[in-house]
């Protein structure tokens, strides 16, 4: 008798995989983060020159916190753009950003925001770029394996953003996260786009892809 063995589709892979590296994420101690975050955030200087329009995200969650890096980039006189999600729209727009136009001097919590969408990120107002305006985009991420394949939160809003670049520029894309979020390798479709660098608190990781 031949046994069937069911195996899980695409979509149950990715659940599965975020589920897993989400709980690692979780699971690390205040002394842990706090370290790996401000080590992260210093790596990440070398991208910070003047003028350079650099794409960054808001952390939300167990997310690791650029904070540090968006301040120090803005005092060396570079520019920040954050994600702007428009209603009923994934590609993404970018949405500049200033520490001292905002009044925030600190991390703020989402309930402090007056625009918050859906999935519980802060929009902030501001002049709006293209992806394929930007130098650097520096990604989150639930995950990323050794070839660079990154899984993130699953609404596709960067997929359809990247995929808006493909006969344009398209900024460097940079993944920054904890070590623990490193895992081997991931399940990825044709339609991901592979990270050409990953940051955390053990330093840089350069990808090469073809």
């Amino acid at each position: 008798m031949v046994s069937i063995i069911n195996y899980p589709d695409n979509g149950q892979l990715k659940h599965q995989e975020r589920q897993l590296l989400r709980q690692k994420r979780q699971a690390l101690t205040d002394v842990n983060r706090k370290y790996a975050t401000d080590r992260c955030n210093r790596y990440l200087y070398r991208l910070i020159k003047r003028h350079r329009r650099i794409g960054v995200y808001w952390a939300v969650g167990s997310e690791l916190s650029l904070w540090d890096f968006i301040c120090t980039a803005q005092r060396r006189g570079a520019q920040i753009y954050l994600p702007y999600i428009e209603a009923g729209q994934q590609r993404l727009w970018f949405s500049s950003f200033s520490q001292s136009a905002s009044g925030l001097s600190r991390p703020v919590t989402i309930d402090q925001h007056i625009s918050c969408h859906q999935w519980g990120i802060p929009q902030f107002e501001g002049h709006k770029i293209r992806a394929h305006q930007l130098h650097y985009l520096v990604l989150p991420l639930i995950g990323v394996d050794l070839q660079g394949n990154r899984l993130g939160q699953g609404g596709g809003f960067y997929d359809v953003t990247l995929a808006h670049t493909h006969h344009r520029h398209r900024p460097r894309l940079i993944g920054a996260g904890f070590a623990c979020q490193q895992t081997d390798q991931l399940f990825s479709e044709p339609h991901d786009y592979p990270l050409d660098a990953f940051v955390c608190e053990t330093g840089w990781q350069t990808f090469h892809h073809d």
